[in-house]
Formats: structure tokens, sequence, C-alpha cells
């Protein structure tokens, strides 16, 4: 008598089981080749349907080296890539099908490809001690030429863990609208192509990003609102990132907002990689804040960073680009950034330039309190620098080097600030420099250490404060 998984195995035909124990399917049952020039996108991809039409489990790569298109994941699937196995996706555009989700973005205007994709999905998880390489070299040409790694839109619970990825011929990951993300002990390597992100959190909720490392041409964790739905409630802790451009970023897409993100225990080091695609050596910013295209940024604290090299270690930016997230979409309004918390931060090797915080005229930063700063900078800076005036650059695009070469002040220049608190900082240049540590510039209700500054005849040594 035969019994069920008999049934399903002679259904399916020799080398197609479909009920594998233990709820584990490999792809080698329905045909890949383990070779890495032998195209599986067919097999890996019935593995999953399989598996997914079982209720959930299990998909592993395994003893080898798997090509790959674009794999759709489905709901309750784990796609595990073991330890001894690789999968490398195909160099060919044309195995990555376009594919549009229902959930307008201003993403739209980047991707509509991907090696892995999925929307509307359950419980769905990337593991293994193996690697993903996109091989992204292989590719020229604009964003929609170059896919993305991993791409998930209006996904729940899904995890990604102790897997490495390599090589995306644009963005690494994107997690796009998604409830409960949580992301452990994944390691990235980007230094392939334009755009190379270690990972983008957009407009997501319930977000942990824990014991991660990177090392990306451009930004590294990077927390985007590129429709209206905020980011919010993110815990990014235990993590160790490089870039040539923004290690840790909330931006620059900011159309929905960030609120109650918690950024703790993180380390940013240079690139290993001295050439970069964009960006610097160093990098520009190790921790960047930037609301530029209206929405809300709130209740946002970063604490016990320590930072080596980038040309700023904090930049922090309310700007007005006001760029739409849909075509014909109405302008946004100037955004709001406050009650934000930076404490507990060192740097080392800090560039010249010193650290933009830059609100708008009749548009100020609120509630920003820097707590417990050790920064180093190179210094060199002159007389003439401190009284440099800047044009308000409203409309561009925010990196930290929009106002280089040098600041007025040699630590932090604060530019329409409101309830600025400035607490236990240590500001010290490498080499003589004429500016003043900190200036602050169109400031109101500024408190340092504890008391009250109204002007300059009141302000403590190192600190400048200038009328608007």
């Amino acid at each position: 008598m035969k019994t069920l998984g008999m049934i399903a195995a002679v259904v399916l035909g020799v080398g197609q089981v479909g009920l594998a124990a233990g709820g584990v399917f490999r792809p080698t049952d329905y045909g890949a080749k383990a070779d890495g020039i032998t195209l599986c996108t067919k097999a890996i991809q019935e593995a999953i349907d399989a598996c997914e039409r079982e209720g959930g489990g299990t998909v592993r790569l395994e003893g080898g080296r798997f090509l790959s298109g674009t794999l759709f994941l489905k709901t309750g699937v784990t796609l595990d890539v073991s330890k001894d196995a690789v999968l490398l996706g195909s160099t060919d555009l044309g195995d990555y099908p376009a594919t549009r989700p229902n959930y307008r973005s201003y993403t739209d205007n980047y991707t509509e490809r991907s090696l892995m994709y999925g929307e509307n999905l359950r419980n769905v998880s990337i593991t293994g001690k193996g690697v993903i390489d996109g091989q992204g070299a292989a590719f020229e040409g604009e964003w929609k030429q170059r896919p993305y790694l991993i791409r998930l839109v209006t996904c729940e619970n899904v995890s990604v863990q102790d897997i490495t990825l390599r090589n995306s011929p644009m963005w690494m990951q994107h997690y796009l609208a998604c409830d409960g993300v949580t992301l452990q002990r994944v390691r990235v390597h980007n230094h392939c192509n334009r755009n190379n992100d270690m990972v983008d959190i957009d407009g997501c909720k319930d977000v942990l990003i824990e014991e991660c490392v990177g090392d990306s041409d451009d930004d590294g964790i990077t927390l985007k609102s590129t429709s209206a739905r905020p980011c919010e409630n993110v815990t990014i802790r235990n993590c160790t990132v490089s870039s040539h451009c923004n290690a840790i970023k909330c931006g620059t897409e900011s159309n929905g907002g960030f609120k109650n993100v918690t950024i703790t225990n993180c380390t940013v080091r240079p690139s290993a990689d001295t050439e970069p695609i964009f960006g610097k050596p160093t990098g520009l910013a190790g921790i960047a804040l930037e609301i530029v295209d209206g929405g809300v940024m709130e209740n946002v604290t970063v604490s016990d960073i320590d930072i080596e090299g980038t040309l700023a270690p904090v930049f922090v930016r309310l700007g007005d680009r006001a760029r739409p997230f849909v075509k014909g979409g109405p302008r946004p309004e100037v955004g709001v950034l406050r009650n934000v918390t930076i404490r507990n931060v060192k740097a080392t090797g800090a560039s010249v330039m010193g650290c933009p915080i830059a609100g708008l005229p009749g548009h100020p930063i609120q509630g920003l309190t820097l707590d417990n700063l050790t920064l180093s900078f190179a210094g060199g800076g002159e007389e003439d620098d401190k009284i440099r005036k800047f044009d308000e650059k409203a409309g561009e695009y925010p990196e930290c080097r929009m106002f280089a070469p040098r600041l007025p002040a040699f630590g932090l220049y604060c530019w329409h600030v409101e309830g600025l608190t400035l607490r236990d900082l240590e500001l010290t240049t490498e080499s003589p420099d004429a500016r003043p540590a900190v200036v602050v510039e169109d400031g109101r209700d500024v408190t340092v250490d504890g008391k009250p500054v109204a002007d300059a005849a009141h302000a403590p040594e190192g600190l400048l404060m200038v009328s608007p």
C-alpha cells in the first residue's frame, strides 16, 4: 500500500521529490546543478513553490554554486544557503523579469528587477552561513538596468540572519512598507557598482538590525521613507559599518518621516576598499539625520557610537528639496525635525570641515540634545573661515559636504536651531585652528551645561552666538 509521501513522489516524477523529511526542500531534487554555470532559476523556484504548497518549510542550497535569475519568495518559506554553498546572480539582465509592486513609492523610479523578490508575504526568511553574490560588476547603465539583490514589499515578519551578501548591481537590500523586519548577523560587502548601499529600510515598522557588519561604497545602514508611510519603531544596535558615503543614515527620501528610532552601540570604521566609486575613502558622515522631502523626524536617539575617520562625524539637516514620491503629486511642505538626542559619541580623524547642523529660516531644528560628544578634528581653519557666509541651499541634495570645505566652527556649526542643549562636549583639533569650537547662528533657547545662553556676551569660551 502506497503512503501519501510515496504517491506524491510518483506524481512529481523521478528526481522531483516534493515532500522532504523535516520540511526541507532541496533544489537539486528538482534538477538544479551546483556547478555555477547552469542556470538554476526554474529548479530553485520549483522547490520554493513546492515548499509553499506544503505549508512552508526550508529550501536549502548546499554543496556548490547555484546560478540563478529572479527568485520569487513565498509565504512561510525559508531560503537557507548552507556554509558550503553560494547563490550567484545571473549576469544576464534578461533573467530578471520586470516586476512592479502594487505599492507606490519613489523607488518605482529606481528599480523593477531583483535577484530575490517578495510582495504581500508573511513569515519569510533568508538564512544560512553561505554567500549570496549578485555579480554586480557585470551590469552597466542607469538604475533600472541594475537589479537589487533582495527586495521585499508590504511583507510581514521578515527575517534575514547569518548570511553573507556580496556585489549587488545596485542596492543590496530593500525592505519597503514591511511590518516586522529582523536583520541579525548579516555581513555585507558592496563595492562593485554605483548606488551600492548596504541596506535600505523604507517606510517599515517594528524593525531590528543587530550585530550586522557592512562595508559599502554608497550609504550603509539607511532608513528611508519613499512613500507616505513613516519608518517607525526601529532599533539598530551592535553593528559595525564602513562606507564611502554615510555610515548610518535617516534620509535622503523623507516623505513619510521617521519616528521612534534608536541607534546604539555601533562602530563606524573606514572602508577596507580605498578606491570609491562615489563618496570619499574615509566616508562622508558617520551619523546623518535628514528631513528634506517633507515628513516628520521625531523621537530619535543615537548613543554610544565610536567613529573613526569621516568628513563629519555628525550631520543633521532640515531642508526643502520637497520632492513628491509619485509623479504629479503635491509638493511636500517643509518637514519637521524635533526631539533628537545624540549622546556618548567618540570620533577621531574627522576632517577640517566640522559638523553641519542646519535648519532653515522659519523652520528650525527643534529640541536637539548633544550630550557627551568627544570629537577630534583635523584643524587648520583660518580667521577668514569664522565669518564665512553660506547660501541656505534649501533645495539641494543633502550631504555634509554641501557646506565644504570649512565651516565657521571647527566642531559644531548649528544654524537655525531652537531648543538646543549642549552638554559635556570635548571638541579638539590635531593642528591649530582659528575658529571657535561651536558656532550657533539664529539659535533660540540654547543651553550649555545647564545654563541658558542668550547672546554672545553670555556665551562660554569656545562658543560663538551669532544673530540671524
